[in-house]
Formats: structure tokens, C-alpha cells, sequence
């Protein structure tokens, strides 16, 4: 083999060229290398199901998915009603119409049974009184059932994302409901194939007795035993803790109906002196966020009991689990209050 000739390398014109050339590929090759792949994230296609009403972090909760769908981060489907109280309804079309979504799909309670609970507060009155929202009469009303299956059989699978922070009665009859013309499917399959988690602002951790699961102990004991997707459970000891609110009171806005909600039901209320309890929003912030952000997770079983209370079984594999808080509770806070002050879009994503 004939000696390599450094010189002649260097100097010769063609050859000098093919080397700088092949340099330049070989740096941008390593400069691709080195770039994130920019990938977009979809959002987080969203059923919320509330029994807004007897407490009012779920207004909080229902303006936090608004304020996400607004950045781009969620994708509400449709709010369904568990609780059969006359007002709760109007609610939630109060609030969907602020954010620009009057014609958000929205379902009711229809099967026999079930829970009527109100507010002492009168907020709600207060908002169906004076905010528009569209009106549906009872006969008008879809059922929960119905609307959830016509909902889930238009997704692709696994896809879907349902938000419990009420009482797990429109799910129990959804699992239980037969194949139709929505879907030949029965409702535990259409909920295998379509749904892919489930998070509940539920149940007390490890153990304890908390309002949802006991006001409908029979369905809930029914949607977390047969339910079979995974399983985010954030409890009442979670909640407790997180104080919000007062800022969406002390701005005084009369033209927002969830500030109205706020100042009216925190009045006078010694217990709220420094915010108001927030369970219902941290369901939300799990089901667009994950349990990575703010949570840690223990894995396992709900054991829900004849009486409504519940146990917790670990298991390392368990398809359930539930939520303690990470780090500082003043950064939740901070964080839910800052998207329950977001004002409504000009023109909102609908």
C-alpha cells in the first residue's frame, strides 16, 4: 500500500472540497442528534362528571378544565350531572356558556334512585337567576347514560379520560347498560375499548369515610370493583389540605358567575376564612397533568364498604391507585388559583 501523503491530502482542490463537504454532513448529523424531537402533545380528551350543587369546588373544578381546554391542554367532551337536584343542570350550563361552550354535550340522572341534594348557600339559584345560560327542560334532558355511550362510541380507543367529583351513579348504570344503536357494545366493554383512566375525587386514604362513595355506596362499590380501566383516586385528606378561592373573592368581579359563587358561599363562613377546601379541583389537575407534577401515587385496591366507608389494599401491581401530595402545598395553591381567576376566551376553542 503506498504511504499516505498528508500534503497531497491537504492541498489537492477536489480532494479538499469532498472533506469539507463530508465534514459539514457530518456535523449536522450530529447537531440533529443532539436537537429534542419536538413532538406535539394532543389534548386530553375530557368526560366530567359532577354533582356541582351541595359544595362548590366543583365550580372551581369545572373552570379549571375550561381554563386548560382555553391553552390548548385539554378537550372538554361533555359535563355530566349525578346529582338530580333541579339546579345543577343550569349550573353547569351557566358556567359552560361564560367560557363560550353553551353547546357542550351535557347528560342527567334518569334511572330510578339515585341522589337530589341541594345548596343552603343559595349560589346556585343566585347564578341560574342572573347569568344566561341555554335551557333544557327535563323531557329535553339527555340521559347520562345515553349521552356517555353516544360520547365514547364517536372516540378512538382508549382515548378518553372520565373526571368523577360527584357520585359514581350515571357510571354504575353506564357499565351496566346493554349494546344499542350508539354501539353494540355493552357498557363494560365500550368502557374498555374507548376509556383510558378513570379519575375519582373519592374515598378517604388509606381508609376513612368520605361523601361520594357513601351517598351512593351501592354504585360505587359496583363501578370500582367491575371498572376496567386504570383507576386515579384523589381522596379527601387530600383536599383538606389545599385552600383556594379567596382571590376569585376579594376581585369582586359580578360579571363572573364563578366568582359569584365563590363570594357567595364563602360568607361569613369562619371555615373559609382562609380559602376553601379544594378536592374537586385536584381531579382535574391529575386527569390533564398526570400524577408526576404535583402527586406521588400508591398503587393497589379500593375496598368500598356496605356502610360507604372504604380500605385500601397495596398492591404493587394494582390497576388503582391514589394521590398524596408532592412538594408544597402553597404551589397547588397558587397553581389552582391562578387558572380559577382565567377569564373567558374572545373566541374560545369550543
Amino acid at each position: 500500500m503506498a504511504p499516505f501523503n498528508r500534503e497531497r491530502f491537504v492541498t489537492d482542490p477536489m480532494k479538499k472540497k469532498t472533506c469539507l463537504f463530508a465534514a459539514l454532513l457530518m456535523c449536522l448529523f450530529f447537531a440533529s442528534c443532539r436537537q429534542p424531537v419536538s413532538k406535539e402533545i394532543s389534548p386530553v380528551k375530557i368526560i366530567l362528571d359532577t354533582d356541582i350543587g351541595p359544595d362548590f369546588d366543583d365550580v372551581g373544578a369545572l373552570t379549571l378544565l375550561h381554563a386548560m381546554a382555553d391553552s390548548g391542554k385539554a378537550e372538554i367532551l361533555g359535563v355530566m350531572a349525578s346529582n338530580k337536584d333541579s339546579l345543577v343542570v343550569p349550573v353547569i350550563q351557566v358556567i359552560n356558556t361564560y367560557f363560550g361552550r353553551s353547546n357542550l354535550p351535557v347528560g342527567g340522572p334518569k334511572n330510578p334512585g339515585g341522589v337530589c341534594l341541594g345548596s343552603d348557600k343559595h349560589w346556585p339559584d343566585s347564578l341560574v337567576r342572573r347569568f344566561p345560560y341555554q335551557r333544557l327542560s327535563p323531557d329535553r334532558l339527555p340521559d347520562a347514560v345515553w349521552q356517555y355511550r353516544k360520547l365514547l362510541a364517536s372516540q378512538p380507543d382508549h382515548s378518553v379520560t372520565i373526571v368523577t367529583i360527584g357520585f359514581l351513579t350515571n357510571l354504575a348504570h353506564l357499565i351496566d347498560s346493554k349494546g344499542d344503536t350508539l354501539s353494540p357494545l355493552d357498557g363494560r366493554l365500550l368502557v374498555e375499548k374507548k376509556v383510558q383512566k378513570l379519575v375519582s375525587m373519592a374515598g378517604w386514604f388509606p381508609s376513612g369515610k368520605e361523601y361520594n362513595l357513601y351517598m351512593d355506596s351501592l354504585a360505587s362499590a359496583h363501578v370500582y370493583r367491575e371498572w376496567p380501566s386504570p383507576v386515579i383516586f384523589t381522596g379527601f385528606e387530600v383536599g383538606e389540605k389545599i385552600h383556594t378561592g379567596l382571590e376569585l373573592v376579594r376581585q369582586g368581579d359580578r360579571s363572573s358567575p364563578v366568582a359569584e359563587a365563590f363570594r357567595i358561599a364563602m360568607a361569613g363562613v369562619q371555615a373559609d376564612i382562609n380559602g376553601h377546601m379544594s378536592w374537586d379541583q385536584t381531579a382535574v389537575l391529575i386527569a390533564i397533568f398526570g400524577t408526576d407534577r404535583f402527586f406521588q401515587s400508591v398503587p393497589g385496591r379500593i375496598m368500598v364498604r356496605p356502610d360507604g366507608s372504604n380500605g385500601w389494599e397495596n398492591l404493587q401491581e394494582g390497576k388503582q391507585r391514589y394521590v398524596t401530595i408532592r412538594g408544597q402545598v402553597q404551589d397547588l395553591e397558587h397553581f389552582i388559583d391562578a387558572r380559577m381567576l382565567h377569564k373567558p376566551l374572545t373566541h374560545p376553542t369550543r
